[in-house]
């Protein structure tokens, strides 16, 4: 199952579609749906997550809470949609289309793909590049 919950104002219009893509990727992964709760909100309140539990004081457009057991993948995926449009800005992409890499990001990072190293970094994106290429909508 695929949640979304949005606090504030914003609101994602093509839920149906993101859910039958992210189905998609976790196939094409050997993966099995669990639970994914998408939870949109802006700055101020992902920043106050990054505060209390990771113990970060910087502003950050996804932040994930893996809770996946063996190939079935669930978590908590939090996205400031102020980061993601500021982002899409600065890298001179659509914001739909900056929002739909960093919700397809935190699931590749539930399939066990990293980004710490500049090799991780490199295949993750690549694999967000792919799984974009492929969006129906």
């Amino acid at each position: 199952m695929i949640e979304f919950t949005f606090v504030g104002k914003f609101q994602v219009d093509d839920q149906d579609k993101i859910v039958d893509w992210v189905h998609f990727v976790l196939d094409e992964e050997g993966k099995e749906l669990g639970e994914i709760n998408y939870i949109l909100c802006d700055d101020d309140y992902l920043h106050e997550i990054n505060v209390k539990t990771l113990k970060h004081n910087t502003l950050t457009d996804i932040i994930s809470f893996d809770y996946t057991i063996g190939t079935v993948v669930s978590g908590d995926i939090y996205i400031s949609y102020e980061r993601v449009r500021e982002n899409a800005s600065n890298l001179s992409v659509a914001f739909k289309d900056e929002l739909h890499r960093v919700m397809i990001h935190g699931i590749l990072h539930y399939c066990g793909f990293n980004d710490k190293e500049e090799e991780d970094k490199t295949m993750m994106r690549s694999k967000e590049d792919y799984y974009l290429s492929l969006r129906t909508f």
